[in-house]
């Protein structure tokens, strides 16, 4: 039996028998279900995976969790190890396998409001599902995507209220344990900030295997959906630093309901095959919205990074800009597109792509793509990819300083205006620290 066959079976035995979810949810798994089985599992012949090769890791047939299997073997001893720094004065919410925790979880913050997702209808949000859930697969028409909802349980819904500033980030963690077979973990989110509310949020992903045995592996394929109203503020955070025997697919998809602010930062310094899709719809006048990104790749790792920024109302402006770092036999993948509509004038768009080989086997495909429509708007975009500066190498070196040395200064320096965007302060000393020790790895 193929992936195809074999999920699409779970698919329809699971949405059949669960009595848990709304009429509405269901409705939207069944076509979920006909979404999947029409595209299937995407291959390097759809364009926009055209790098990256998913198939083998679902041909594994990773074992699901079970619709309210909470008896998994991860225990608070195993969570606090696992801890981001900064956790005492955060909110967290724990996915173990995709299903949420709600033992391991905990909320400091009162403005916050946390509900699964299939308990929004039963109280009073059936609109709220209806306009927000899953206006991400217009964006995302790919059997992947379609997976991720079809299998939907135990997601949740994160709800600020209006004028609320959350003063205390939410901190989530995925974590997939592998450490009896192979697993397949669907997280799914969605978050709404009203009107002049504001709010942090980190995500982090953890994949646990058997150290000795390197067949055990995982896949994630991970959803989140933010929407913002007027006046409304986010900061989100991305740190990918997990196991090389994890494969993962990460979609977050935004919109900008009325003028409001967005700003992301993606860092990806670990993980065997990486896939991000950004999303960002600005649907009233105004929004604006900065996108920075960081990957550093090494051995045979993958890293795929899809943006969509799209401009549908006039004044809006984006500034995205995206680094990479690729040593040893790594490949890396950008593809940034800016969607200028007619509607759009006084548009101001800007993109940029950078990117440093270490290594004459480490290669990237570079995309960045324009599409306007408007006649009156200020767009560019550009990419570059080469190598370490000579000229630099050998300054530095003049001055006594060695070449391993010389090498980690000058990529701290060229990552350093990425990480600088993190604004929580135990975060970002984290990241530093985990570049320093990837840094210090690729010298030896």
């Amino acid at each position: 039996m193929n992936a195809v066959e074999y999920y699409k079976d779970q698919l329809e035995q699971r949405v059949l028998n669960d009595s848990g979810s709304g009429s509405g949810l269901i409705s939207l798994r069944k076509k979920a279900i006909l979404d999947f089985t029409r595209w299937g599992i995407p291959t390097m012949k759809n364009e926009e995976w055209k790098y990256t090769r998913i198939t083998p890791l679902l041909d594994k047939l990773p074992e699901l969790p079970k619709n309210g299997d909470k008896q998994i073997p991860f225990t608070v001893q195993d969570f606090q190890k696992r801890q981001l720094p900064g956790h005492e004065l955060a909110n967290e919410l724990v996915f173990v396998n995709g299903l949420f925790n709600s033992d391991l979880s905990k909320l400091i913050s009162k403005e916050i409001q946390v509900l699964p997702i299939d308990k929004m209808q039963e109280n009073g949000m059936q609109e709220i599902l209806e306009n927000h859930f899953d206006h991400s697969s217009k964006y995302l028409q790919d059997g992947i995507h379609a997976l991720n909802t079809a299998f939907l349980k135990d997601g949740i819904f994160i709800r600020v209220g209006e004028d609320l500033k959350v003063k205390k980030p939410i901190y989530i963690y995925h974590i997939t344990d592998a450490r009896a077979s192979n697993i397949l973990s669907q997280p799914r989110s969605l978050v709404l900030l009203e009107k002049n509310a504001g709010l942090q949020i980190v995500e982090t992903f953890l994949a646990l295997g058997q150290p000795q045995n390197l067949s055990t592996e995982s896949f994630s394929n991970h959803v989140i959906e933010i929407v913002l109203e007027k006046d409304a503020s986010l900061e989100y955070y991305k740190i990918q630093n997990d196991e090389l025997t994890n494969g993962q697919v990460s979609s977050c998809h935004i919109r900008q309901l009325g003028k409001s602010l967005v700003h992301t930062v993606v860092i990806s310094l670990e993980g065997g095959m990486i896939r991000n899709n950004l999303n960002v719809v600005m649907e009233s006048e105004r929004c604006e919205a900065h996108l920075y990104g960081l990957y550093f790749q090494h051995g045979k790792t993958h890293i795929d990074n899809h943006t969509i920024v799209d401009n549908r109302k006039p004044g809006c402006f984006s500034n995205e800009l995206y680094k990479g770092v690729l040593a040893g036999e790594s490949t890396g993948v950008f593809n940034g597109k800016i969607f200028v509509r007619q509607e759009a004038q006084k548009t101001n768009a800007y993109q940029s792509n950078k990117n440093i080989l270490l290594s004459g086997k480490a290669s990237v495909n570079s995309k960045p793509q324009l599409e306007i429509f408007a006649d009156d708007v200020k767009c560019s975009h550009g990419c570059t990819v080469g190598q370490l500066d000579d000229e630099a190498f050998f300054y530095l070196e003049s001055r006594g300083i060695p070449k391993t040395k010389a090498r980690a200064l000058l990529v701290g320096a060229f990552a350093s205006d990425i990480i600088e965007h993190i604004r929580i302060s135990p975060i970002r000393e984290w990241v530093e620290k985990l570049l320093a020790k990837r840094l210090e790895i690729e010298n030896r």
